[in-house]
């Protein structure tokens, strides 16, 4: 294992690699990968450190954990995924932007959020996401309603959107009354034995204690984000192993209970039928699937600075694997570390991945 991460570390310049695994709900593994000595990027005194207590943006791999959130307040009866979220019958009503809203934009329900099938606001050049730093959620929420109009009608056309899931964390905020960090951490994160999650600061002077130093590659820079903002579509903060917790409690495992009904967890698991039939893994509602929701359960991330992934198989293993740095294009480096953490697994026989 040591050598697996060594390599992946060498191949892809990665300063801090951290891993966790479980299998049947317990730990088998749990390790930080730390600086190496050779390793030059800036003053290494400032780096910090890189240990199983370690925080790193988790980035995209704060889906799940939104999707999760959305299905427990479907559970308790405070929202149906059919529900409305824009206009007079929905959620967040005309909250947001001067109403009357563009074409199709009260016609999304929480079901398109979660699938990615809203019709427009996509991970590509126009993402709101990474554009006006400087302003709030609601300005930013505000400016894209009235500014970038919906391509397809809501349920037909499957794009990435780190919009919609932004989205989804108001309407946590909404059902809730709480923000959304404060709720998912006494409700999701607490009942999992987590407490060391929260959600990232955007510059190095907000960095949280115990969290690595990022570093970009290619002229990138981790540090001029508004991470915060993205709270609900990739904003937290998280050691590997909170995450390994996280993926052991949400359908159970060993002796684990379950924290999502098994109906919840196959509505969650089942792909949206927008995605790419051709594919052989899909997207469901905050999970890539395999085997259409029967299989492994999966979601990585990456922002400049991160590389992140969390897997759930249907073997009984979980895991986690943050990294402090991410190479262009990223699909590089995000499939390498998935491939270096079948790898580890694999190399013990007697866990059966």
């Amino acid at each position: 294992m040591g050598r697996l991460a060594a390599a992946f570390k060498s191949n892809f310049r990665v300063p801090a690699l951290s891993v966790a695994i479980s299998r049947n709900g317990q730990f088998v593994f749990d390790q930080g990968f730390g600086f190496d000595q050779g390793f030059h990027m800036g003053n290494a005194k400032d780096l910090g450190p890189a240990n199983m207590s370690s925080l790193f943006r988790i980035a995209s791999v704060t889906k799940p954990i939104t999707s999760v959130t959305i299905f427990t307040l479907v559970e308790q009866g405070k929202l149906n995924l059919t529900d409305k979220v824009f206009g007079p019958s929905g959620i967040l009503g005309t909250k947001y932007g001067k109403s009357p809203y563009k074409q199709y934009v009260t016609d999304i329900t929480i079901d398109h959020l979660l699938t990615h099938t809203s019709g427009g606001w996509p991970d590509d050049a126009t993402d709101p996401m990474f554009r006006f730093n400087s302003w709030d959620q609601a300005r930013l929420i505000g400016w894209t309603l009235e500014n970038l109009p919906l391509t397809y009608p809501p349920g037909q056309h499957w794009a990435y959107s780190n919009f919609g899931y932004c989205l989804l964390g108001r309407v946590i905020e909404q059902v809730t009354g709480q923000p959304y960090a404060d709720y998912v951490q006494s409700r999701i994160l607490a009942p999992c034995g987590i407490s060391n999650m929260r959600i990232a600061g955007n510059t190095l002077k907000q960095r949280a204690p115990n969290e690595v130093v990022y570093f970009g590659q290619y002229n990138e820079d981790p540090y001029k984000m508004n991470v915060a903002r993205m709270d609900s579509d990739g904003g937290w903060l998280a050691t590997p192993s909170a995450l390994v917790q996280f993926l052991d409690h949400v359908a159970g495992s060993g002796n684990i209970a379950s924290f999502l009904k098994p109906e919840t967890i196959r509505v969650m698991t089942t792909p949206s039928p927008a995605y790419p039939e051709s594919s052989a893994a899909k997207y469901a509602r905050g999970w890539m699937v395999s085997n259409n929701g029967r299989g492994n359960w999966w979601h990585n991330g990456s922002l400049p600075g991160s590389t992140t992934i969390m897997v759930r198989t249907a073997t009984g293993l979980c895991w986690a694997a943050l990294a402090n740095t991410r190479t262009e294009p990223h699909d590089q480096i995000d499939n390498a570390l998935d491939g270096t953490m079948w790898a580890m697994v694999r190399s013990v026989p007697a866990w059966g991945a």
